[in-house]
């Protein structure tokens, strides 16, 4: 029997997005978003898939603490510690650098606190290293008395994936005729989960530059999740995207924000979701995507982490338009 919760109400919604379409140069039915920015738990967002399997398996081993990695804006991290608020257990976030090198404290981190999250600043560890540091953080716990659990970067594991087995599978039973999933990779386990329901040739990754080698990663995810053997050449993945790298603004982003928010009213974020929707208007331009083939655009959160953007926020009030009556 799985050791799967329940942490959200489910399907999410499917919507039209045909204002949009036809800005792209698309049919008004072709376009479609799948909302799972609109998950009610701690913001919403796409990790809460991951987490009703992660966290069902901390508690199904007992465990009183959930600790995972992730950056100071983590939209994991922020709903990992949403899981724990809701269950009643401890949450312990590792985090690079101090709390002095937060430019802009607000943001996820917020509502971290909010949520009753402890933070363990990592210094200046490498990325790399990161979970290396956060299974010391286990064993400091276990010695202080608790039982730690630790959730991968991102929740991205086989077991998280399957998070996305269902809801691949969902977005399925919504729109049936469905071609393109275009979706944004960050740690993984999203997109190997909707390759594991929906094969290699529907789903469209979009690289936000969170790991070094977004292919690889995804094909080790969807393979132990699937069971077969996954190729990493035959996933479909853009690196187009990342520009100056996972964090930095890029113009496509910046101008695929304001384009949604413009046409459908849809917020996304800088680091994700944004670069993601920048990646459609580039895969609709080189004619990966097509006029008359049924696409979606999964969004998967984000809006907290916009607020924590310094360079986004700047630019988007510096740009505001006032109004000035005759």
């Amino acid at each position: 029997m799985s050791d799967k919760i329940a942490l959200a109400t489910w399907p999410t919604p499917m919507e039209p997005m045909p204002r949009l379409a036809a800005a792209l140069g698309l049919r008004e039915n072709d376009l479609w978003i799948k909302r799972d920015d609109l998950i009610g738990l701690g913001g919403g967002g796409n990790k809460a898939r991951k987490l009703e399997w992660t966290v069902g398996a901390a508690l199904a081993t007992g465990a009183d603490t959930l600790v995972t990695t992730g950056a100071a804006q983590s939209n994991h991290a922020r709903l990992t510690a949403a899981a724990g608020a809701r269950l009643g257990l401890d949450v312990v976030l590792v985090f690079p650098g101090t709390p002095d090198s937060v430019a802009n404290g607000s943001g996820n981190l917020v509502l971290d606190s909010l949520l009753g999250a402890r933070v363990f600043w990592a210094g200046d560890n490498d990325p790399g290293s990161m979970a290396d540091v956060a299974a010391d953080v286990c064993r400091q716990l276990s010695r202080d008395g608790a039982v730690p659990y630790l959730i991968p970067f991102g929740g991205s594991s086989p077991l998280g994936a399957q998070g996305y087995v269902e809801g691949g599978e969902e977005l399925r039973a919504q729109l049936p005729d469905v071609e393109h999933v275009v979706v944004a990779v960050g740690s993984g386990g999203t997109m190997a989960g909707l390759v594991g329901a929906l094969g290699e040739e529907r789903v469209l990754g979009i690289h936000c530059g969170a790991v070094a080698d977004p292919a690889v990663t995804v094909a080790d995810l969807a393979s132990a999740l699937t069971r077969r053997s996954i190729d990493p050449d035959s996933l479909r993945i853009r690196t187009d995207q990342v520009g100056g790298g996972y964090g930095a603004l890029n113009e496509p982003v910046l101008e695929a924000m304001k384009t949604a928010a413009a046409t459908e009213g849809i917020v996304l974020d800088p680091v994700y979701s944004g670069r993601a929707m920048a990646g459609l208007i580039a895969a609709i331009r080189d004619g990966d995507i097509r006029r008359g083939r049924r696409t979606v655009f999964l969004h998967t959160g984000g809006l907290p982490g916009l607020f924590g953007h310094t360079e986004t926020v700047h630019r988007s009030v510096t740009a505001l338009q006032s109004y000035k009556p005759v």
